[in-house]
């Protein structure tokens, strides 16, 4: 399990330059694509509302989630985390990377905000989500979920 989550750490700080490779910007997304996309956005919907059921639905028995500060969290703690209504979230540059037929990543920034009631001390307001998403039967799930500070000191 160590070296799964290892190996997905790795995959989502690949990017198009470390590759080689230029970005398309002429490509149209494919249909997975917008599948996923439409999924992470869904995502993001579910967190603004605290629509527990939605996580509960969508993650899967084994999900993990690694926060902008290195700790692990599982599924119950993901649900926990984002059901009360409030945590806004506002999703730009998304990209999807098709890892096989059945596992893709999507990668985005974020502008993040908690209300005032709930700060601990706020987390970083930019952060930079990678999430990889696994078909399971014909739905797609989320299986693990990491978030880096962008821009330390923006809070």
């Amino acid at each position: 399990m160590s070296r799964l989550v290892v190996l997905i750490v790795l995959l989502c700080s690949l990017s198009p330059a470390a590759l080689g490779q230029a970005p398309n910007p002429s490509k149209p997304p494919g249909e997975q694509e917008k599948a996923l996309m439409a999924a992470e956005q869904s995502f993001v919907d579910a967190a603004r509302k605290g629509d527990a059921a939605f996580f509960k639905r969508i993650l899967t028995e084994d999900f993990f989630l690694v926060g902008f500060d290195g700790q692990l969290a599982d599924r119950q703690e993901m649900i926990d985390q984002l059901s009360d209504p409030g945590f806004s979230l506002v999703p730009y540059n998304m990209k999807v990377m098709s890892v096989t037929d059945g596992v893709a990543i999507v990668t985005y920034d974020v502008v993040l905000r908690v209300p005032p009631e709930q700060d601990q001390g706020p987390p970083p307001r930019y952060q930079h989500f990678s999430t990889v998403w696994v078909k399971q039967r014909d739905a797609w799930r989320m299986k693990f979920q990491q978030r880096t500070a962008s821009h330390w000191g923006d809070w």
